[in-house]
């Protein structure tokens, strides 16, 4: 029986995770493939810029959301920690590769963030505090937002002192990171140095 939940858990996970939540908004208002537009990312920022604030927001709360209730019907199945873990890249990789979409997703930052709110909730606060912290001097939201990650590691030290945590949550945080080193190259490229790359003029500068 405990196979049954394992398998269970896990699927459970990659078809939450495959729930296309940026695409599906941006064919709804925008009538648009949000692949296609903007950075090319299925991802909330990228709705952010290219649909609306209020509808990358919903797009964030989903994509979080998918991760951290994956977690929690992994949980509630009684499944061990371990197990827990994987079902955790699975629904990151979920998001990556999603099935409804033929296997191309988005970065999953979201997604981990869900995980790992679940894992380690003082994360979170502190992940948000960083991400305003930079906004505030970079004028850089995906760049804010992809150092506040570093706040799940640090709680996994700090607060909760295991090494597990730690090594799992770097671990998790490599896809998304992965996943986005193209995109990375493509605003080096157009920024031509830097300077230009690391700090914005406005929240509305994107290259």
């Amino acid at each position: 029986m405990d196979g049954v939940f394992i398998a269970l858990a896990i699927i459970i996970a990659y078809l939450l995770g495959s729930i296309p939540s940026a695409y599906i908004v941006g064919r709804i208002q925008k009538d648009t493939d949000i692949r296609e537009t903007g950075s090319r990312n299925m991802g909330a920022m990228n709705v952010f810029y290219s649909v609306g604030f209020w509808w990358g927001m919903l797009v964030l709360v989903a994509d979080v959301g998918k991760g951290a209730a994956a977690m929690g019907i992994a949980s509630a199945l009684g499944v061990s920690e371990v197990v827990q873990f994987i079902v955790g890249v699975t629904a990151v990789l979920g998001h990556a590769f999603p099935v409804f979409l033929r296997f191309r997703g988005g970065k999953g930052g979201a997604t981990c963030i869900g995980v790992l709110s679940v894992l380690m909730p003082w994360g979170l606060p502190i992940s948000i505090g960083i991400f305003f912290i930079f906004v505030l001097i970079t004028r850089f939201p995906t760049l804010s937002y992809s150092i506040s990650l570093i706040a799940f590691p640090s709680a996994g030290w700090f607060i909760h002192e295991r090494w597990e945590l730690v090594a799992y949550s770097v671990g998790l945080l490599l896809i998304p990171l992965v996943r986005y080193i193209p995109r990375i190259r493509e605003i080096r490229d157009k920024a031509g140095n830097w300077g230009r790359f690391f700090r914005r003029s406005s929240l509305k500068d994107r290259l």
